[in-house]
């Protein structure tokens, strides 16, 4: 255990509150460990990115390999075997109407990359829509235009002068779903370029859960009216929420969706932005200043790429289904066991993703109740980071019954010493 170690600047970090910083020395399942073989359990994935597990064999196999072959390449123009092998997997196992795939290198550049897309649309379409509508706390990431397009607060509020003007519609509390569809459709009238939300759950602004026919009714509102529709499934995808991506238990299909995370079963860095033909289509010509102008030096990192097939082969061969189904259900009945609890409010879960809000009398993101209660799991063997006052549990899908039940016997304890 280390101290504020410099040179490194942490994210998310105070270093003026000198906070003690483990060193993890290696990963194995839904366990961490340092050098002394003290182990943590992951209880929330490293940042909702670990899926099957740290260090899967599969995985790490397919990186090693890959290593020996070729390890970057500039893709402005040049290609290689794993970026075409992902591409066509993601093609086959997403719906029909999604028939692009554009490389990026994380959950924030992919919503970058998916606004630009719609913003290049409508520009190379000849029609002068720029609007970006969002839903009420959200959030799509830290550079700029994602952050435009999130909650604006705490986290972005010294950078407000380089954001951008967006619609916000109120999110769909439970018996307030029919108000925040009523101001969708007010707004997409006034003809707006996209809507981008995080579907069925809205992750980093409190774990806020709405119902699937919501999310159906949004995207009937918005082709209506013909507004581009985003999907960010960075959080959602590759399983969280029950099914492999949130959108199909609504039964809808996006316009452009943007996928990170889990897409290397969190191994490496890696993003993509699917879109329809027509978009792509739009950008087509011998015109060259109507190409796309988005790229990174590592877009689709050959190592990253194989790491990804990697994981889309681990979905294809093993039950993760199954392994996905009995967490959701495991996660459900130690919710349920708190549900009473006069500390708990808003007990809730969507598939592998149970969050429950603290009921404390100073609960604002910046009390102490976080930064207490990530102190206190991690004295007892447990990373958890709180939003605030929602605490939540999203393991990798390998995690044992036992180390889940620790992880919600510290949960309840550190209830019980709230007291």
């Amino acid at each position: 255990m280390t101290t504020n170690p410099a040179p490194i600047w942490h994210p998310f970090t105070q270093h003026g509150l000198d906070d003690p910083i483990p060193l993890i020395a290696r990963g194995e399942g839904a366990r961490l460990y340092d050098a002394d073989g003290n182990h943590w359990i992951d209880a929330i994935s490293s940042w909702w990115v670990t899926t099957h597990g740290h260090a899967h064999p599969r995985i790490m196999a397919a990186i090693r390999d890959q290593s020996e072959k070729l390890d970057q390449l500039i893709f402005a123009g040049w290609t290689h075997e794993p970026a075409e092998t992902l591409a066509a997997e993601l093609i086959r196992i997403t719906p029909d109407p999604l028939t692009r795939v554009f490389f990026s290198d994380s959950g924030s550049t992919s919503v970058e990359v998916a606004l630009k897309m719609a913003l290049g649309y409508w520009t190379n379409v000849g029609q002068a829509r720029s609007k970006i509508l969002v839903l009420e706390h959200s959030y799509h990431g830290d550079t700029i235009g994602a952050m435009s397009v999130g909650e604006r607060g705490v986290f972005n509020k010294p950078y407000e002068p380089l954001l951008f003007d967006v619609g916000t519609i109120p999110f769909p509390h439970v018996g307030r779903e029919q108000a925040s569809l009523d101001a969708l459709e007010a707004a997409c009238a006034q003809l707006p370029a996209a809507f981008i939300v995080e579907p069925l759950i809205l992750g980093a602004g409190g774990m806020l859960i709405y119902p699937a026919w919501v999310l159906a009714e949004i995207r009937a509102i918005c082709a209506r009216h013909n507004v581009l529709f985003i999907a960010d499934e960075v959080m959602t995808g590759w399983g969280r929420t029950g099914t492999r991506f949130a959108c199909d238990q609504a039964g809808v299909i996006p316009d452009i969706v943007c996928l990170s995370k889990g897409l290397t079963g969190g191994a490496l860095p890696l993003a993509v932005t699917l879109c329809i033909e027509p978009i792509f289509a739009a950008h087509l010509s011998t015109d060259r200043s109507k190409a796309f102008y988005h790229s990174s030096s590592y877009t689709a990192n050959p190592i990253a790429c194989a790491a990804a097939n990697a994981n889309l082969e681990i979905w294809r061969d093993e039950p993760v289904q199954q392994r996905i189904d009995t967490l959701a259900h495991t996660q459900a009945a130690h919710l349920s066991l708190l549900s009473h609890n006069p500390r708990v409010a808003n007990p809730r879960r969507l598939g592998t993703i149970a969050a429950l809000d603290i009921v404390v009398p100073d609960s604002g993101y910046l009390s102490n109740l976080a930064p207490r209660l990530i102190a206190f799991y991690r004295d007892h063997g447990v990373l958890l980071r709180p939003l605030g006052n929602t605490l939540y549990v999203m393991p990798p899908y390998c995690i044992t019954a036992e180390d889940l039940a620790q992880v919600w016997d510290g949960i309840t304890l550190s209830l019980d010493r709230l007291s």
